[in-house]
């Protein structure tokens, strides 16, 4: 499996990956000390807080709270430094979504409702934003931080502040707020609501059965949809690049899941790459095919979720305790059938219109050639597990009860 994680480890059959990340820092320290003079004596209190955010250790972050605790006059300053490591940080390639995925795994919940403040405080000065960071705005915690007693306040945002300005640079998967940006789609396109609309049935059904033909159904419209694509591409050629998204693949057994999302990205014409340290895979594809793909892995991982948990008991009432070693072999086993699968039904769809392998196979190496360009550098990483040969079979079993089998009575056509 090829990692984005400097550091790689070998191969694993699933994923890419690349040291994608560049540079060390944020905004530099000569920024602020510049300030010091500049804003008066709020801006010399913040300049010499600062300093502690590249320090160290913690004592220069306490003195540092402490000089914020004794001026008041020094808050809104404060704010508004918050905000520009924002902006700094947005062109560097971050979004919303990956900060508090970082800060969720560094910091505490203090931190977070804080810095989630902070991020929907500072994107709604922009009229009009990059197309997904709205859900994942949507998804923040807005509740303000409970008062506290100035010290531990000062070193809240201190802490959040030096998490911003270490994180390092990141490969560019959209625009920045502010940005000119493509026309807006009206609405969502039909065909991506009717996916959403069998997988959702397919994760709410307690009958294997019918979650496997409705999750089939979903695979076999994407598959039937990148034909449509296809298809007005070799018609009338578009100036259309692949573009980009980051989804989260966090622990536990993250290495399972990026398998699993690779399966899926690739089966559908995409391709994904893992970066390890940040608990993201990064999915390069043709706009149209990126939202179909981040939704089946969610449906599939929740339906494997619930399948390991199903097994685990089974194997619990029966009098075998089972480990984490029958989790991570399970979800492999799991994602390891699956992707085979998913491959089989876009392959017979694509069969069915032979014209178009030739303008699919275009569309293909310009995803390739596009994810060279982000990650010029990948390599391998070998998985990292326990085997349990109960866990890889249960999976592999539930993996065929998630099959993707199109045509079942009753469900063909349901959408």
């Amino acid at each position: 499996m090829n990692t984005s994680d400097p550091r790689g480890t070998g191969d694993a059959g699933g994923t890419r990956g690349t040291g994608g990340t560049r540079g060390t820092r944020g905004t530099g320290r000569a920024d602020d000390r510049s300030d010091a003079g500049r804003n008066g004596d709020a801006g010399g209190t913040i300049g010499r807080a600062f300093e502690a955010l590249y320090a160290h250790d913690d004592a220069s972050l306490d003195t540092a709270a402490s000089l914020l605790a004794a001026d008041r006059g020094a808050d809104a300053e404060l704010a508004r430094r918050g905000e520009e490591f924002l902006r700094t940080l947005w062109t560097r390639g971050w979004q919303p979504a990956d900060l508090v995925r970082i800060a969720r795994r560094d910091l505490s919940d203090e931190h977070l409702r804080f810095l989630s403040g902070l991020v929907l405080a500072e994107t709604a000065r922009y009229e009009t934003l990059p197309h997904r960071w709205r859900a994942q705005l949507d998804e923040l915690d807005g509740t303000p931080v409970r008062p506290t007693d100035r010290f531990s306040s000062a070193t809240t945002v201190l802490e959040a502040y030096r998490l911003l300005v270490r994180l390092p640079r990141l490969d560019a998967v959209g625009p920045v707020p502010g940005e000119a940006l493509p026309p807006a789609a009206a609405g969502e396109p039909r065909m991506l609501t009717r996916i959403r609309a069998l997988l959702a049935k397919a994760e709410a059904t307690g009958y294997p059965e019918e979650a496997e033909a409705l999750t089939a159904k979903a695979q076999e419209l994407m598959a039937r949809h990148s034909l449509d694509e296809a298809t007005l591409a070799a018609g009338a050629p578009s100036p259309e690049t692949p573009g980009a998204v980051r989804i989260g693949v966090e622990p536990p057994y993250e290495q399972a899941k990026a398998i699993l999302l690779d399966a899926v990205a690739t089966a559908n014409h995409c391709r994904a790459v893992w970066n390890e340290a940040y608990g993201f895979s990064t999915v390069v594809g043709f706009e149209a095919d990126l939202d179909p793909v981040e939704l089946l892995y969610t449906s599939l991982l929740v339906q494997g979720t619930a399948a390991m948990t199903r097994a685990e008991a089974e194997q619990r009432a029966g009098g075998r305790k089972r480990t984490k070693s029958f989790r991570q072999s399970f979800l492999l086993a799991y994602a390891n059938r699956l992707g085979a699968r998913l491959a089989a039904t876009s392959r017979r769809v694509a069969s069915e219109a032979p014209t178009l392998l030739p303008a699919l196979a275009s569309r293909d190496l310009a995803v390739t050639t596009r994810t060279d360009e982000l990650f010029p550098e990948t390599r391998a990483t070998r998985v990292r597990a326990a085997w349990d040969e109960e866990g890889w079979n249960h999976g592999a079993s539930a993996a065929d009860r998630a099959g993707l089998h199109p045509g079942r009575r009753g469900v063909e056509g349901r959408d």
